[in-house]
Order: structure tokens, then sequence, then C-alpha cells
């Protein structure tokens, strides 16, 4: 546990160092790891670059004082509690205090004891708050799993995939057009590896300038240019012992390309400004949503970069490809909506689930979840209706007539009707079971019910 001490008023100084001193001394002896400053703004250089659990800051302090202090750690989202001192036992000035997010304060003269008590409650609230939050991510992720939704081939294979990569360190790189999850395979390769514990840092390099992506990426020293006030962490010292999922990595400039691939082969970085190399550890998994071999060949994408990241490749098809995942991802959808706007559909009449079948869904699995998520919105339990989905109704004869894809469709109808029974669904149609389940295997259909998962 790691404390940081503020101390300075309107007294002499030497009898601040001494009491800074004296408090130093006294949390060491007692165990904690202690950093004392003499400022505000040396106090937030150090917050800066280095992470501490707790800060006990004075209220007086020349240039700034300890609520502008408060503020400017809540502004920086650091992650550590604070405790005020006053000299003035002000109601109005505790007041002030806690609601600026102050855990505590105390007035002086204090007892060191007391002072230690304070400081024991505030270290356990912040060890709660911590446990919470990884707590909530690891359920997050958990969750993100369930969302890996297919029983095609083509998601049988990335499942598998998931599973042999994800025990190793090797670099991943994903392929898909935009919408097909490619987040979520970076989430559940993550949650499955050994770094699990560890944070997933997530960069989306498409909206990000190049200047800001640089500061992003190595974090930038105090001054390095307009508006760095202070020393900033960046997304790969953040994500120490973890993960950095650098989304759309096509989209960086060539100058970053070689910063990128001189972090990915020393395993260091520098913050912009800054000339000290600082080691770092973590797994990269780049997404793409266009070819990285054909933006290599026209000369925008550097090849060493390529190979680097291109050690195990999952290319994640698009929606169109694996119509037969159309209904389970539907009937996902329609039960995760259902559930959060308190909504009792149970499922799509026949009309619905042709229209969302024969949709061409360029937009991929983001788009059919969107367009479900305003069927459940506008439409009336318990069914969702061909009239509450958003999408363009196909034009006179523009329907897919051919024997193949009326024949799909055909066994859909019959297979839904029959509850997905497949000796009356075959009686129905008039084959045997065995022709009926090598026509299901063939077009890739799958019961809602029988969903798979990651």
């Amino acid at each position: 546990t790691r404390l940081q001490g503020d101390w300075s008023s309107d007294v002499c100084s030497s009898d601040l160092e001494v009491v800074r001193d004296s408090l130093v001394h006294w949390f060491t002896e007692e165990g904690y790891d202690v950093d004392s400053s003499a400022s505000a703004p040396d106090a937030l250089s150090k917050l800066a670059g280095r992470e501490f659990d707790l800060v006990i800051a004075d209220i007086r302090m020349p240039g700034m004082d300890g609520i502008e202090l408060l503020e400017k750690i809540r502004s920086e989202q650091l992650d550590t509690s604070v405790i005020v001192m006053t000299g003035y036992a002000s109601v109005e000035t505790a007041v002030r205090a806690l609601k600026h997010g102050a855990f505590d304060y105390i007035t002086k003269p204090f007892d060191p004891d007391d002072l230690s008590v304070v400081v024991r409650n505030a270290l356990e609230q912040h060890r709660l708050k911590r446990e919470n939050r990884m707590l909530r991510q690891q359920l997050t992720e958990e969750a993100s799993l369930n969302e890996l939704i297919g029983g095609s081939d083509a998601m049988r294979r990335v499942r598998e995939q998931i599973e042999t990569v994800a025990g190793v360190d090797s670099t991943v790189l994903i392929e898909g057009e935009s919408g097909t999850g490619k987040e979520l395979v970076a989430r559940a390769i993550h949650r499955l590896s050994p770094r699990r514990y560890n944070p997933m840092v997530v960069v989306h390099c498409g909206a990000l300038t190049e200047t800001l992506i640089e500061s992003e990426l190595f974090g930038h020293e105090k001054g390095a240019f307009t508006g760095a006030q202070y020393r900033k962490k960046g997304k790969f010292e953040a994500a120490m012992g973890g993960t950095v999922f650098l989304d759309e990595i096509a989209d960086i400039s060539l100058k970053t390309q070689t910063d990128l691939l001189r972090v990915l082969q020393e395993r260091e970085i520098v913050r912009v400004g800054g000339t000290q190399a600082i080691k770092v550890d973590f797994r990269v998994i780049a997404a793409s949503n266009r070819n990285l071999a054909e933006i290599v060949k026209e000369g925008k994408f550097r090849s060493d970069l390529f190979y680097r990241l291109n050690v195990f490749t999952i290319h994640l098809p698009p929606l169109r490809e694996r119509h037969g995942d159309i209904p389970l991802l539907a009937t996902h959808f329609l039960d995760k909506y259902s559930t959060q706007m308190n909504r009792k559909f149970t499922g799509f009449d026949r009309a619905a689930m042709d229209m969302l079948i024969a949709h061409n869904w360029p937009g991929n699995v983001r788009e059919l979840e969107n367009i479900v998520e305003r069927a459940v919105v506008v439409g009336h339990e318990p069914l969702i209706r061909a009239h509450d989905l958003a999408l363009p109704r196909p034009a006179e004869g523009a329907e897919d007539l051919s024997l193949e894809s009326v024949e799909r469709r055909h066994i859909v109808r019959v297979l839904e009707d029959f509850g997905w029974n497949q000796t009356q669904a075959a009686k129905a149609l008039g084959i045997d079971r065995v022709t009926l389940y090598h026509k299901i295997r063939r077009y890739g259909l799958k019961p809602p019910a029988k969903a798979a998962r990651v």
C-alpha cells in the first residue's frame, strides 16, 4: 500500500519538513510504502508517474490548496483516495472537502494514532472499491462471451481458434467487416488467457489523430505539447500484465506503425516528450475491417509490422455468409432487450423471421442487434411482427426464388411449425428423417434452444 503525503502551509518551512518527515517515519514503521511532497504540483507529478492508494493533503498550501489538488486528482481520474488536513476546525471547510470527493478530514493538531485509524479505514474502502471494479469487469467479460452465438461451421471454427490461442501469449490479428464482433472475440481471448486477472485496454485507432494516438499509446511527459500540464501514462503502461486491443489497426499512420513495431520488438516504450525507456509487459490483439495483406501491397502498411501482427489470424465471417445463425442471434437479442425493457416477447412470427433471414445485413451482427432492439421498443407482445422491423421490404420479384433458397425456407417453416421435432417435420415434408438431418446440416440450421456459446 502506497501513501502520498502533501504538507505545506504558511508556517515555517523547516517546521513543515519536520512534520512531513515525522509522518513518513510513522507510516513507514506501520508497514506502508510512503512518499512525500512539499507542494501540490510536485504531488501531481508523482501521482502521474506512479500509483498511490491514498493521498493525505493539507488544506492550506501556497499556489494550489488542498481542495484544488483534490479537484485535479478527480478530474484526472486517478485511482486514489484522499484525506485532507486542516488547522481550521471549520465545518464549511470539511463539507467542501467531502463534497469534492475526500474520504475524510482531520484537524490539526492531531494524534498520529487517530490519523492511523482514518488511514486504515480509507485504505480498506479503497481496496473494496478496487475489488468491486474487478468483479464488475469480470462479470462484463463473462457476459460478453455469451454473445458469441452461432451454430454454423464458421462460428464453430472461430470458437476453436479462440480456445487454441487463448492459452498462449502470441499476438492475434482479427479480420472481419465492421459489426461482426471483433471486440467480443478479443475479450473472449483475454478472458480465457492467463492474463485475465489484469486489465484489457481497448484503443479505437480510427477515432484518434496521429498526435493523439501516440499520446494514448505511449503516454506523455509534462510539457510535451500544448495542454500537457501533467505526465500521463499511456495505454501500454495501463495494460501492464494484461492485453492491449488495437481496433482498426489499419488506420494508424506509417510513423505510428514504426513506433509500434519497435515496442513489439523491444517491449519498451518512451513517453511523448520523454527520453527514458520504460519496460512494458502486455499481449497485443489487433483487429482490422480491411485486408491488411492488401494494404501492405498498396504500400500503406509496413510489411514487417504486418508479419509481427499476423502470428495467429482469426477471420470473422459476415452475417450474410451464415444465415443459419440469424434465428439464434435474433432470439438472443430479443431475450436481452425484452429483459432490459421489461417486455414480454416470446419470439418472432413467421413473416418477421423470414424477413430477418432474407436480409443481406451489410452492418452484420451490430445491425441485427439494433433492428431487434428497435422492434422490442415499438412492437406489441407477445410476438415481433414484420411491420415492427425497420427493414426494407423486398421489391416485387426480388425474392431469391432459387430451388435451394425456396427449399431452405420451406424446411425452416415446417421445423418451426413442429417445434423442431425432426421426426414429425420429416413426415410432413414427405422425406425420411436421415434425409432431413442431412438437409439441416447442409443449410446450417439450428433451433434457438440449441444456441452454441463460448
